[in-house]
C-alpha cells in the first residue's frame, strides 16, 4: 500500500525548458547579460509560451488534484541561472499558467546543479548539458532537452518512456554490444537470464514514479501510464523482464525493438517524456516527443 506520507515525487526543471526563452537567450548570447537583464525586466508582464517540458510538469502537478488519500505528493522546483530579478518574468508566467510551483533556487549566472540534491530531487531536467553531467555524478536522474516550443497535446494521460541499458539499468549490455558485436551481447544476456540487471541512473526516479503510480488502479483509467522502449530483442528481453520482477517495478508496455527506430513508436505510444543515452536515439524521437538525453555509459565517452 502506497504511504502518502513518503518522500515526494521531485522533478527539477530549468526555465528553459519550461518555457520558451530563446529570444532573450539569443540577446544573452550576443550582447551579454546587462542587454540580458534590461530585455527581461522590460517585459516582465509579457507572458512566455509554453516550452518543451511544460506539458509534462502540467500534468505531473494535476497528479495532486484529487488523488487518492494514500498518494505521495508531486512537487516541481525551479531550477534557473536567471537572477531572482530577471526570474520575476518567469514566474509571472507561472501564476498566468496556474503552476503550483512554489519552490525555486536563482543562481545568477553560476551552476545551478549544487542545489538539486539540497532539494531531494529525483529528476532533472535541463538545456544546459554541463549541469546535466554533474547532477548524474551526484547521483541524481537527469537529462538534457534541446529548446523548443510545447509539444501537441495527445492524452491527458501522463505517458513516460525509458529506454533500458543505460538509463533504468546499468551499461553492462552496451559495453559488451560494443565489444563484441551483437552475437556476444545475445549470449551474454541469454546466460544471465536470471541474474538481475545492476540499476541505472533512473533507477531512483523509477522507484519514486512506481510508488506514486502504485496509488492508482492499474489499466488504460490510470493518470500515468509508462512505457520501456529498448532496441533490445528475443531473447535478451527475459532478464530485463525478470529484473523488474525482481525490482518490484510495474511498466505498462514494453517494446523490445530490436534495432528499429524509436521514433515512430514514441509517437504512437503518446509520450510526454523519453528518456534515452543515444544521441541518434533522441535524434530519432525529437520533433515527435520531447526526448531527453541521459550523458551516461559507455555511449557518452569521449
Amino acid at each position: 500500500m502506497p504511504d502518502a506520507n513518503a518522500d515526494p515525487l521531485i522533478v527539477a526543471i530549468s526555465s528553459r525548458t519550461l518555457f520558451d526563452l530563446e529570444d532573450s537567450h539569443a540577446l544573452f548570447e550576443a550582447e551579454g547579460i546587462e542587454a540580458y537583464a534590461a530585455f527581461q525586466r522590460e517585459r516582465e508582464d509579457d507572458l512566455l509560451t509554453p516550452g518543451i517540458a511544460f506539458p509534462l510538469v502540467r500534468k505531473l502537478l494535476a497528479l495532486n488534484e484529487g488523488s487518492p488519500p494514500e498518494a505521495p505528493r508531486v512537487e516541481v522546483i525551479l531550477i534557473s541561472r536567471n537572477s531572482a530579478d530577471t526570474g520575476l518574468r518567469i514566474f509571472n508566467s507561472i501564476a498566468h499558467h496556474g503552476l503550483a510551483i512554489k519552490r525555486a533556487a536563482f543562481s545568477n549566472g553560476a551552476p545551478p546543479f549544487p542545489y538539486i540534491r539540497p532539494f531531494n530531487a529525483d529528476l532533472f531536467l535541463s538545456t544546459h548539458a554541463e549541469d546535466v553531467a554533474k547532477a548524474l555524478e551526484a547521483g541524481v536522474a537527469a537529462a538534457t532537452l534541446l529548446p523548443a516550443s510545447a509539444p501537441q497535446h495527445r492524452f491527458d494521460q501522463l505517458r513516460i518512456a525509458f529506454d533500458g541499458d543505460a538509463v533504468i539499468f546499468d551499461d553492462e549490455g552496451e559495453r559488451v554490444s560494443r565489444e563484441g558485436g551483437l552475437a556476444a551481447f545475445a549470449e551474454h544476456e541469454r546466460s544471465r537470464a536470471g541474474e538481475p540487471l545492476s540499476g541505472g541512473p533512473f533507477r531512483g526516479f523509477l522507484d519514486a514514479l512506481h510508488r506514486l503510480q502504485a496509488a492508482f488502479p492499474p489499466g488504460l483509467d490510470s493518470p500515468i501510464r509508462t512505457a520501456l522502449v529498448t532496441a533490445r530483442s528475443v531473447p535478451a528481453h527475459e532478464r530485463v523482464i525478470r529484473t523488474l520482477r525482481e525490482w518490484g517495478i510495474r511498466l505498462d508496455e514494453a517494446l523490445f525493438l530490436g534495432g528499429r527506430s524509436k521514433g515512430p513508436f514514441l509517437e504512437a505510444f503518446g509520450a510526454d517524456i523519453f528518456f534515452d543515452d543515444s544521441e541518434h536515439n533522441i535524434a530519432s524521437a525529437r520533433g515527435l516527443v520531447a526526448a531527453g538525453h541521459v550523458p551516461h555509459g559507455i555511449a557518452n565517452r569521449r
